[in-house]
Parts: structure tokens; sequence; C-alpha cells
């Protein structure tokens, strides 16, 4: 097998994520967060690519399959993506999603997984596949969940996911750059533009670092955000440049600037997006012992939610009872009016008792952290909606991102199972 555009090789592995009940051996695959942003897609589509185009893999026709983690309906909500993808030639319907593995059904055994911008799967995915993970590349907290055996298994701090995806395999991608322009890689693909192997080979390098390259300017301000930009970051971005401007085709076209600014547009232009869309485009979920947890990120303000059919109480009690959830968290970032970042947090409890309870004591155990302070502007508690706990704040510390949220919330659902375990136990003793 030759080497291969990124959009070619997409087709090829859907074909062979349809093929794989005829496959005999282990097929692998890649998989980003249930957030699906475009760090964890195009993550998991360059770790994909670089190892399928070894030259080892190619010679057993192998491919490792990069999974985005949301159904397909959900990637026309992503604007930014699509911006992105262009990039590379790239159509967000070829890109594998979570119903092409519902259609597949692959059976688990056959399976290897890989994580990337997280180290624990959650989702639809979790149940037959997380016995199968063996790698994983990741920037967040490390959860403990997968093996410390695991090969490779690589969670540091970074800005984007992308960075620490692409400085591991650096030393391969260059292996596969300079043996792939003097063996024929083009042999089979035509062009009318293209006519060498380092022409072909150059541009398809470039494609994929505009990739990564994109997940890492928005996951860091295009390198100014201070509290997120690692030297990971900066090497990756060196390095990924380095790879486009190679490229006759792509190089005199670059600017740094002009895609950062490109990508941020598409990504804050939510157009006629329900608040249930823009609810569900950045949405993350976990469980708790018995609590089920969402918090989805907004790229606009409570105001601006507000404004929209239904407002934003409203949709995220829908929300909360679609998703079955106990407590539902929405954090706004955007520039306000003065021109400044702004954070804001609302939170929602959808039963009384413990659920509550656990939505409290994250307020109480927050507010220092986050440096939490009561909106002036409120979310309108709509006359029909009834929830138990409902609360609205502006958020001081700036550089505490959704990340840090998730790890509130979840510690305080751990602290309130802890204490209600014991409290069983106590009951349980006075009673023999």
């Amino acid at each position: 097998m030759s080497r291969m555009s990124v959009r070619t090789f997409l087709v090829h592995a859907k074909k062979r994520l349809n093929q794989l009940h005829s496959i005999n051996g282990t097929t692998s695959f890649v998989v980003g967060n249930e957030s699906a942003d475009l760090d964890s897609i195009s993550s998991s589509i360059v770790y994909a690519y670089i190892q399928s185009s070894t030259v080892e893999a190619r010679k057993s026709n192998s491919f490792t399959i990069p999974v985005t983690n949301i159904p397909a309906a959900d990637l026309g909500l992503r604007p930014e993506l699509t911006a992105l993808l262009r990039h590379a030639y790239i159509q967000p319907e070829e890109l594998i999603t979570l119903d092409d593995i519902s259609r597949v059904s692959p059976p688990p055994e056959t399976t290897s997984w890989t994580l990337v911008d997280h180290n624990a799967l959650t989702g639809n995915l979790a149940p037959s596949f997380a016995p199968q993970v063996n790698s994983v590349i990741d920037h967040h907290d490390d959860e403990k969940a997968i093996s410390p055996s695991a090969q490779p298994r690589i969670i540091a701090k970074s800005g984007s996911c992308a960075s620490l995806v692409v400085n591991h395999l650096r030393p391969t991608w260059d292996t596969i750059s300079s043996s792939s322009s003097n063996i024929g890689a083009a042999l089979g693909q035509t062009s009318y533009h293209i006519t060498d192997d380092f022409a072909f080979t150059s541009t398809w390098d470039g494609q994929v670092a505009y990739l990564a390259l994109g997940a890492i300017l928005i996951d860091t301000q295009s390198l100014t955000s201070e509290d997120k930009v690692t030297e990971h970051d900066q090497q990756a971005v060196k390095y990924l440049e380095a790879r486009i401007n190679a490229s006759l085709r792509l190089g005199k076209g670059y600017d740094r600037d002009r895609l950062f600014r490109e990508l941020t547009e598409a990504k804050i232009d939510l157009g006629d997006l329900s608040v249930r869309d823009c609810l569900r485009k950045d949405y993350k979920e976990w469980t708790e012992g018995d609590l089920k947890l969402g918090i989805s990120s907004v790229v606009k303000s409570v105001a601006w939610l507000e404004k929209r059919e239904g407002g934003l109480v409203g949709a995220m009690r829908k929300w909360a009872k679609e998703r079955d959830l106990a407590i539902l968290a929405v954090m706004t970032a955007f520039t306000d009016g003065e021109g400044e970042f702004a954070r804001e947090l609302v939170v929602m409890a959808t039963e009384n008792g413990t659920v509550a309870e656990a939505a409290e004591r994250f307020e109480n155990a927050s507010s220092q952290e986050l440096q939490l302070k009561d909106s002036e502007l409120k979310a309108q508690r709509d006359v029909d909606v009834d929830v138990p706990y409902l609360r609205q704040w502006t958020q001081g510390n700036l550089a505490a991102s959704r990340k840090r949220a998730i790890a509130a919330v979840a510690s305080t659902a751990i602290q309130l199972r802890q204490i209600r375990r014991l409290s069983s136990d106590v009951r349980h003793l006075l009673a023999a």
C-alpha cells in the first residue's frame, strides 16, 4: 500500500471498518473525548494517520481507525471543525463517528483502543470497549483509569493534547516523510497540480499539520494564554509550521494570525443554533456513584442565551431530563462589552434532597477557588420550570476552565457519596 493523503486515508479507514467482521486479528482505534472539540478530533485523526503511514503499517495494510466521539448529526454544530477540515480537503461527513461504530458493532475482543484528550473512557463506548484501552495521550489530570503499563501512557500538562500527540509522533513522522518521498509514495494518486513525490508528500504533511496546528492555536489563544501554554505547545507549533512552510503549495499562503482568526470567528458564530444545540455542542457527562452529572461549555454569555427562543433555564431543564442528569452546569466563556474575557457559571439540580445538597456543597466548596460571585444578571426561572436548585455566578478566576469546574463538581459528588455511605454504615451498626 502506498502512502496517501489524510483525506484518502479516512476513506480507506471507513472501508476497513465496514469490512471488520471479515478481518482476522485485532483492529486498532483511537478516540477523543465526548465533547469532540477541535483538540479531540484533530488529535485522533493525526495520531491514526501517522500510525497508519509507517512502512510497517503500509506493508501489512493495517490501519488505526480514528473515531469522532459524537453522532454524525452533531458534526454540523461545529463550524470551526468544518473550517479547519477544509485546510486538509476533508468534508465532515468523511469522518468516522459513533454512528459508524454502532452500525458495524465491532466485537470488543477484536479491538484495541488509544485515548487522546482524555484518560478514562466514558459515554457510549465505555461499556463495551473500556477494557480494551491500552494506550493514552492526554493533558488532563490523571484519573488512574489506564494501566501504568500502557504504551504509550503520556499524561502531561499542555495547552493542547495535539501538542503531546505531535511531539510523541515526531520521530515517526520524520521517518515517514523522509522515506516516502523517495519510494514512489504518490504512485496511483493523480493530480494536475503536483508532479513529483516530494510535492505530494510535503503537501500531505502540511495538510495534517494544519489539523494539529488549528487545535493548538484555538486551545492556547494562538500561544498567548500564559496560564495554558507550555513548552510542549511551543515545540509542536514550531514543528508544524515548518511542515506547512515546506510545502510549496501550502506554505506560501500560510499565516498564523489569519488561521487563528478564521477558526475563532467560526467557533463563536453560533448562527441559528437553538439553546439546546448550544448546550450539546461542547458537552461532557460522567457518573459519580449514583449521580449523573453534565457540563456544557458555551462561547456566548447567559444574556445572549436568554434572548434565544425558550431561554436558558427551560433548555437546561429539558436537556437534563433528556440526559437523565442529576446536576447540569453551564460554563460560558466570552468577550464582554468592554472587550474583556469573561466567564459565567450556572448550576442546576433536578432533584430535591441529596442532589440539591450536592449542588449546595459544590457552591460552598468551590466559591473561593473559582472566585464565584453572585451574578447581577440572572437566568430567568420560568414559572413552568420547577427545579430545586438554580444558581448563577460570574467567575473571577478566569484561568479555571471547564476542567477545573468538572473536578470541583466531581469532588463534591464523591464527598457526598462517602458521607451517605458512612451514614448508611452507622445506621446499620446501630440497628444491629
